[in-house]
Formats: C-alpha cells, sequence, structure tokens
C-alpha cells in the first residue's frame, strides 16, 4: 500500500535534504518489543524541530512570539517493525506552504536503509491570542522552502 501523499516514491524520497537520528529507548517499544506506534509522533517533532533550526526558522523570534505553530492533522504510515536500540534516520522537508499553513513530510529509514516509516502533517500558523491563522511572513515562507 503507498500513502497518497507519496506520488513517485524514489522521486519522493530524493527530494529530503535534511536529516536528523534518533536511538529508540528501551522505553519507546511496548509488550512485544517494538516501538510503540505513539512514540512515532515524539521522534516527528524532535525532526520537525531540528529541521527548524537548521533552516534558521527561530521559533523564538519576534515575529513567531505573538504566533504558535501548531499542527493541524498529521498521519503516518508503518512500513517495517523497529525494535529497541536502533538508530533511525529521520528526514523532513517542506512538501508546500501556503498563506497560514504548510505540509511537511517525513521518510524515516533504519540503519540498513530501509523504510520504516513515511508521514505528512499540516501545521498552521496561528495567534495565540485570537486562535486565528497568520500569515507566514515572506523572508519565513523563504527560509521553509529553503531557498
Amino acid at each position: 500500500m503507498r500513502a497518497t501523499y507519496i506520488q513517485e516514491p524514489q522521486e519522493w524520497a530524493a527530494g529530503f535534504s535534511f536529516s536528523t537520528t534518533v536511538k529508540v529507548r528501551f522505553s519507546e517499544t511496548d509488550m512485544y518489543g517494538h516501538v510503540n506506534n505513539t512514540k512515532v509522533f515524539a521522534y516527528l517533532e524532535y525532526a520537525r524541530m531540528e529541521y527548524y533550526k537548521a533552516l534558521g526558522f527561530d521559533l523564538s523570534s519576534e515575529a513567531i512570539n505573538q504566533n504558535m505553530l501548531v499542527v493541524a492533522d498529521i498521519q503516518c504510515d508503518y512500513l517495517k517493525q523497529v525494535f529497541y536500540d536502533e538508530t533511525l534516520t529521520i528526514y523532513v522537508k517542506t512538501a508546500s506552504i501556503g498563506n497560514t499553513s504548510m505540509d511537511l513530510h517525513y521518510l524515516v529509514k533504519n540503519e540498513k536503509e530501509e523504510v520504516c516509516y513515511t508521514a505528512r502533517g499540516t501545521l498552521v500558523q496561528l495567534n495565540y491570542e485570537t486562535g486565528k491563522g497568520v500569515p507566514f511572513l515572506e523572508e519565513q515562507k523563504k527560509l521553509l522552502l529553503g531557498k
């Protein structure tokens, strides 16, 4: 089964330029010995924050301080079991960016370069006080698109 957000898998995978790694801790596994499905979302969150830092997208900047990025939706496709002590490489890219939202894609591989998870999620920039969408600044869009 192929995820609907991936049209051409090899082309899609080739579009990632950022990655970070995580090592699976014992506490992240379930009674079957593999990574609990909910822990994968924590890995994606960690990778997302590292991605922002690498791009220079400062979440503490004045423009962002009045606003927050919230996950509007997220989905993960589990393709291969992952176990304690494995090292995962998590790739992140901005797939698209709109006025107030962006779509991020994730690719997670194990040490054998096998794809374990693919994921995507929409994040929306909201004003802290009003809860309403706030447009991204042009310089933010450029950073997020790697330009």
